[in-house]
């Protein structure tokens, strides 16, 4: 197979499809058609009606144009291309097998051959999901992607180990030969190929790499890669699909109790209170917190103060701890155990009317709930109130994409250390909790797991009177 780098069209020998590198123009308003020649302006608009072969393009623009039209033309396609604008696919026999496509910002490269004795494998970072009838392939650091129609995903198989080139086309016999040493480049091209080799594998031998799991990795890059999504920042991708949610929450049906509103209070000075700030994993069960506490709490970190119409339609909020975009997303379940004047059970704090309302009784669910919170603190007995904090994902989701669940996480971590400070301040025993099960979450309460689910816990409870008490616990800088 014979391959001619300055067209990037493959020539086939007898008895085998031609393979050849297509070209196709995302948008054709990316360049100004009218003030173009005849030759580049049709072909321009070919390209982005279709897959055209390389080759073909360049010879019509040459028919029409002649020489300075062609070079007009690869000027265009290199600006298009840096702008992100190009893709290049493979095509045998009329077909195309597979396309590299920009989704970020920047020029999609491009390689022209691998060496045949390289050995290959894909990226153990590589993520492989169902678009549009294809199977779409992608690399955490990439702002590019290979898609692939039909047979031509069968290769991704192929490459689960590390293989040649020359391997790699026995192993999936349907495919051209010419087809696969074409695709390779592609998958290169996106990062979807593992760097090193079977003696050195970085991504699995380098600590720097090994410590990663493939969904943390792929939540960092994406939220902190501005080149590697188009949607990057406030994009409003549901604005045209769905109505923003309302910055208050749809009412529950359980009973509820209102609490009390807090008067004046005295508290120590901020920097004291960062400096007595500790993780407390007992709590006075003698004595457990009451109420009136938990609704001061409530009332100090989590009230609705106000809200406001932006100027995309969305309501946003205000309220004690900051949220990115005024989202607000966040709504507080007190899992009760043991509190003094308050039933136990799941009640769920409405933020807007300052009342505690019963979502779910004590059962199985909750005792489970409770369990996990215990045990993840290290507690010799059941946490007063865990502080279940859930989202609602459509208010964030609704205007932000990339970054949309990495900063619903932000917010669960300043909405911890507001709490962390105010508990300290009154007196309160809390500490941070580091995981919990957003399934129960959702079988307790009956929301959709989609639209709303926990996302992070604290266990509330009374400070003992002389902490200890023979339970291990941290260091005083935990």
């Amino acid at each position: 197979m014979a391959v001619d780098t300055a067209i990037g069209t493959a020539i086939a020998p007898t008895g085998e499809p031609t393979i050849e590198t297509v070209l196709h123009l995302r948008t054709a308003a990316a360049a100004d058609l009218a003030r173009l020649p005849e030759g580049v302006a049709a072909a321009l608009r070919g390209l982005s009606a279709g897959d055209v072969g390389e080759l073909d393009v360049t010879a019509s623009v040459l028919a029409a144009d002649g020489p300075d039209g062609v070079l007009r033309l690869q000027m265009l396609l290199r600006k298009l291309d840096a702008a992100g604008q190009i893709e290049r696919g493979v095509r045998a026999g009329g077909r195309t097998l597979a396309r590299l496509r920009p989704v970020g910002r920047g020029r999609a490269p491009w390689t022209t051959a691998l060496p045949p004795s390289q050995p290959v494998k894909l990226s153990r970072f590589a993520v492989v999901r169902a678009e549009g009838g294809c199977l779409v392939a992608q690399a955490p650091r990439s702002h590019t992607e290979v898609e692939f129609a039909g047979e031509g995903g069968g290769l991704l198989g192929a490459l689960a180990r590390w293989t040649t080139p020359a391997e790699a086309v026995r192993a999936v016999p349907w495919l051209p030969a010419g087809a696969v040493a074409a695709i390779l480049p592609l998958l290169a091209d996106a990062g979807l190929l593992a760097p090193g080799g079977p003696e050195a594998d970085t991504e699995t031998d380098a600590p720097a790499q090994a410590q990663w799991t493939v969904p943390d990795l792929w939540l960092h890059s994406r939220s902190r890669g501005p080149l590697l999504n188009a949607a990057y920042g406030g994009a409003y991708p549901m604005a045209s699909r769905f109505p923003p949610l309302p910055a208050r929450a749809e009412p529950d049906t359980g009973p509820s109790i209102p609490l009390a509103v807090p008067g004046a209070v005295k508290d120590l000075p901020l920097s004291e209170a960062l400096e007595r700030r500790r993780s407390t994993r007992e709590h006075d069960d003698c004595a457990p917190l009451t109420a009136a506490q938990l609704g001061e709490l409530l009332y100090r970190t989590t009230r609705l103060r106000s809200t406001f119409v932006t100027s995309h339609g969305q309501e946003a909020a205000d309220r004690p701890y900051p949220s990115g975009g005024a989202s607000h997303e966040l709504e507080i379940y007190p899992l009760v155990t043991s509190c003094g004047g308050l039933e136990p059970g799941l009640w769920h704090y409405r933020a807007d009317e300052h009342r505690l309302q019963l979502v779910a009784r004590p059962g199985p669910v909750l005792a489970r709930m409770t369990a996990t919170s215990r045990t993840a603190c290290v507690m010799s007995g059941d946490p007063q109130v865990v502080l279940v904090i859930a989202a609602r994902f459509g208010r964030v989701m609704w205007k932000y994409e990339a970054v949309a669940y990495s900063l619903v996480l932000k917010h669960v971590g300043v909405y911890m250390q507001t709490v962390y400070l105010i508990a300290t301040a009154m007196g309160l025993a809390v500490c941070g909790v580091g995981g919990g099960d957003a399934t129960d979450f959702a079988t307790a309460t009956g929301l959709d797991y989609y639209a709303q689910g926990s996302v992070g816990e604290m266990v509330l409870g009374s400070r003992p009177a002389v902490p200890g008490n023979g339970i291990r616990l941290p260091s005083a800088a935990g």
